[in-house]
């Protein structure tokens, strides 16, 4: 099935679509297959040449897949599917429950350990490349605060949360990060921010016929965990609109550490994404961790990773001497 290291795929949503054309820009990549659990004659990939396998044939797959990048949910898919499949294979995810990283990782570490593959676990840009930035940041600056705000973007979590709202047909949610509080960070203050500082959202809904427009905002606007905590305002729209303005998925944010040097010296470093396709360029920062956990796995390495761990040469394609020459 083609050159290069072989990739599996598990899942395909927005997150295994980006996968698949990642991949297709990597000349030292190939797709071997799309293992789903839905019927796969029903699954259409964009390349209508990549075979689509039923998940659970998986293992009749092992030694001909050389990394398996996960590409299910992380509420009910990866904690059952990252243990079980680094069991029999290589395996990137980008398991993103924040709180219950430590308990993942130790399930998948086992699980690695004892089949002596490799797992790189919450891979992508939150966790990920901004955990990178949160540790450079304190690292380097050990004297000063760190501060991460997200968005502008679209909260795939956010929008499923107000769309189990009684009266709502369909809708979605936007994180915006305070102007404010960005200046202020920016200009060394070290200030203190509250949740509700640091980000407002902004909600789009498509009504159910019938329901009651006031009582659905205040659903919305008070609802713990999500929306209580923020400044929310709900707008009311059309399906129509909805469809045709709000499809698109993007985000980004703001990795900043403020700090101070020597006598008192102000130092900032900031690191910003602003993405047009959030699950394309998480699917492009999975296939590059693909190349690095194929390597380790064939220097003979095993257990769980994250990109703490990773040297950011292992990512590329180019060998050490050309990274040296061209980028260092």
């Amino acid at each position: 099935m083609g050159e290069g290291i072989r990739i599996g795929i598990v899942g395909y949503g927005n997150l295994g679509r980006g996968v698949e054309r990642a991949i297709a820009q990597s000349p030292d990549m190939s797709l071997y297959g799309v293992f789903t659990r839905r019927d796969p004659a029903k699954v259409v990939c964009h390349d209508a040449g990549v075979r689509v396998i039923p998940l659970d044939d998986v293992l009749d797959h092992r030694g001909q897949v050389d990394v398996m990048i996960l590409c299910g949910g992380s509420r009910d898919d990866l904690p059952v599917q990252g243990p079980q499949l680094a069991a029999g294979f290589t395996t990137v995810d980008s398991f993103d429950t924040h709180a219950r990283i430590p308990e993942y990782f130790a399930a998948v570490d086992a699980a690695a350990r004892a089949s002596g593959q490799i797992a790189l676990i919450s891979i992508g840009w939150d966790p990920g490349l901004f955990s990178m930035n949160r540790l450079l940041g304190e690292a380097i600056l050990p004297q000063g605060e760190s501060y991460t705000f997200w968005g502008k973007g679209l909260s795939q979590g956010h929008s499923d949360a107000l769309r189990h709202v009684a009266g709502v047909r369909a809708g979605v949610q936007y994180t915006i990060p305070s102007p404010e509080a960005i200046a202020r960070v920016r200009a060394g203050e070290l200030p203190q921010l509250s949740t509700r500082e640091k980000h407002t959202r902004e909600c789009y809904v498509v009504l159910d016929d019938g329901a009651d427009s006031d009582a659905v905002r205040e659903a919305i606007v008070t609802m713990p965990n999500y929306f209580a905590d923020y400044d929310t305002t709900v707008h009311f729209i059309s399906i129509e609109a909805l469809q045709r303005d709000h499809a698109a998925m993007p985000h980004g944010g703001f990795v900043i550490r403020s700090g101070q040097t020597g006598d008192q010296t102000h130092q900032v470093v900031e690191f910003s994404l602003a993405l047009d396709s959030n699950p394309e360029f998480t699917s492009s920062v999975l296939v590059a961790y693909a190349r690095a956990a194929h390597r380790l796995r064939v220097k003979g390495e095993s257990g769980a990773r994250t990109v703490f761990d990773i040297a950011p040469g292992l990512l590329s394609p180019k060998d050490p001497a050309d990274l040296r020459r061209e980028l260092l």
